[in-house]
C-alpha cells in the first residue's frame, strides 16, 4: 500500500509521524506524495482556535482522491475529542486513534487494508507509556525527536492536553537511553528529547525515579551526540539540577523554552499555572548566571477571560524584561471541557485582536535586538539544508545555532546538510542571521 502523512500542530505529533513512516516502510508499505497514495495518515492538534474546521477541511479535500481501496486514518487530539463521530460525517475515514493507541496503529493499518469493510478506534488511555518498537532504518537524519513521556497532570485552566492526551505516564530512563544511543549510532548528530512537561519526567507511576537533571546527563554522554535540547518545560518545575546542567553539559544547547502565558499574577493564578512573575524571572536569572550566552524563547496567550488593561501591561513589561529572543503569541480561544471555557468576564474579539498585535509587535523588537547581537561572532551551526534564498552564483545553506536561530550562509560544497559549521555572523534580518563559513564541516 502507498501512504501518505498529514501532520498537524507540534513536535510531538511529528515525532509520531516519522515513527509510522518506519513502521510501515518495514512492513512494506510505501511513503509517496498525496496524489499517489491510497492510505492517508492524518495527525491532528488542538491548540490553536477552531481545530476541528481544519481537519474537515483536510478531510473534504481528501474524499474524492480515495479509490476502492483508499482510507483514512486520524490522529492526535483532535481524533480524541471527536472520536467515532468522524465516521459518521467521513465515510473514508475507518481509523482514528489517539496518541496512547499510536503503537498500535501500524497492524492496525494492515488489518483494514485486508478487511475493507472493517472500522477500528483506538482511543483508550494507557496506563503506562506504550513503548514502541525500533524499525529504524539504517540511514537517518541528523536531528532526531525522542518522546521521552507522554500527557500531562497540571490541568493548567485553558489546556486540553490532559483529556486529550492522558494523564503523565513517562517512560523508563533506560529505554530512552537505548533510543538515542541507537539513533547516534545511525548517524544522527542532534537529538530533541519531547513531552508536555519534561522537567517532571519520571515522577509519576510510570516511570521509574530517574529525574530528568539525571535523564539530562545520561543522554549527553553518549558518545557521538554532538547536540541535546528538550522540550518543551514547565517553569514551575524546573530544577536546580536542571539549570545546572546547562552550566557542566557542553552539548546541550543554549536554548530553554519557557512558556510564561502571562506576566499578570493575577492571570497566572487564574491560569492554574502555580508560579508568580517573581519566581519566573527568577528562573531567567538562573538560567543566565549558568549559561550566559543562553537563548530564551517563550508562549504567551493574550485576552485570557479577566484579563485587565493592567494585566496586559505586565505581560509587555515582563517581555521587554526578559528580551526573548522569540516568542509564539496566541488569542485566547475556548476550548470544551476545559476550566477557563466556564470563566466569566471574556475579553471582546477586537480588544483581544488589538492586545495580540501590540505583544507581537514588542517581540519583533526583542527578536531584532537579539539577532543584531549576535553580528561579529563565530558561531556553530548545524546545516538543514540549501537556503531558499540564493544570492549569486555561489549555494546558500541554512541551519541553526546552538540557541535555535536561523543562520544562512554560501558556500560551494556538494552537500553540507547534517554537517557542523563554524559561521562568521555577518548581519541580521528580521528574522535570521548571515555570514561566512569558517574552517572545514564536520
Amino acid at each position: 500500500m502507498r501512504f501518505h502523512r498529514i501532520v498537524m500542530g507540534c513536535q510531538m505529533n511529528e515525532a509520531d509521524a516519522s515513527w509510522l513512516s518506519h513502521a510501515l516502510i518495514a512492513r512494506g508499505w510505501e511513503e509517496t506524495s498525496e496524489e499517489d497514495a491510497q492510505v492517508f495518515i492524518v495527525l491532528t492538534c488542538s491548540v490553536r482556535e477552531k481545530p476541528e474546521h481544519k481537519v474537515y477541511s483536510v478531510l473534504g479535500r481528501l474524499a474524492p482522491r480515495l479509490g476502492a481501496d483508499g482510507f483514512v486514518a486520524v490522529g492526535g487530539c483532535v481524533a480524541q475529542q471527536l472520536g467515532e463521530t468522524l465516521w459518521q460525517r467521513f465515510p473514508g475515514v475507518r481509523l482514528v486513534f489517539g496518541t496512547d493507541g499510536t503503537s498500535m496503529v501500524p497492524d492496525a493499518l494492515l488489518r483494514l487494508a485486508q478487511h475493507p469493510g472493517r472500522r477500528l478506534s483506538l482511543l483508550d488511555f494507557a496506563e503506562v507509556y506504550p513503548e514502541r518498537e525500533g524499525n529504524l532504518p539504517d540511514a537517518v537524519p541528523a536531528q532526531a525527536y525522542v518522546s521521552i513521556m507522554q500527557g500531562c497532570d497540571n490541568f493548567c485552566a485553558y489546556c486540553i492536553v490532559p483529556y486529550t492526551r492522558g494523564r503523565q505516564k513517562s517512560r523508563r530512563a533506560a529505554a530512552v537511553v537505548a533510543e538515542c544511543q541507537d539513533l547516534v549510532a545511525r548517524g544522527v548528530r542532534e537529538i530533541t528529547l519531547l513531552g508536555q512537561n519534561v522537567n517532571s519526567f519520571g515522577q509519576d507511576a510510570s516511570g521509574d525515579g530517574t529525574s530528568f537533571a539525571a535523564l539530562l546527563r545520561q543522554v549527553a554522554a553518549i558518545p557521538g551526540l554532538m547536540r541535546l535540547r528538550f522540550t518543551t518545560s514547565h517553569p514551575k518545575d524546573i530544577a536546580p539540577e536542571v539549570v545546572a546542567a546547562f552550566a557542566d553539559l557542553p552539548n546541550l544547547c543554549p536554548h530553554v523554552h519557557l512558556p510564561v502565558q502571562s506576566g499578570s499574577n493575577a492571570v497566572l493564578a487564574a491560569m492554574g499555572r502555580r508560579y508568580t512573575r517573581e519566581k519566573y524571572l527568577e528562573t531567567v536569572a538562573a538560567l543566565r548566571a549558568a549559561r550566559p550566552e543562553i537563548a530564551l524563547t517563550t508562549d504567551l496567550i493574550v485576552g485570557f477571560p479577566g484579563e485587565s488593561a493592567a494585566d496586559f501591561a505586565d505581560t509587555v513589561r515582563l517581555v521587554e524584561e526578559v528580551g526573548f529572543a522569540s516568542g509564539f503569541s496566541f488569542k485566547y480561544s475556548d476550548r470544551p471541557g476545559t476550566r477557563a471555557e466556564k470563566l466569566p468576564f471574556k475579553v471582546p474579539e477586537e480588544e483581544k485582536a488589538r492586545r495580540l498585535a501590540l505583544l507581537q509587535e514588542t517581540l519583533g523588537q526583542c527578536t531584532a535586538r537579539d539577532l543584531a547581537a549576535q553580528v561579529g561572532r563565530e558561531v556553530e551551526v548545524l546545516v538543514e539544508g540549501q537556503s531558499r534564498s540564493q544570492d549569486g552564483t555561489v549555494p546558500w545553506w541554512m541551519g541553526r545555532d546552538g540557541g535555535g536561530r536561523i543562520v544562512h550562509f554560501p558556500a560551494a560544497r556538494a552537500n553540507l546538510a547534517g554537517r557542523l559549521v563554524r559561521v562568521q555572523v555577518q548581519e541580521s534580518t528580521k528574522h535570521a542571521l548571515r555570514g561566512e563559513m569558517m574552517g572545514e564541516p564536520w
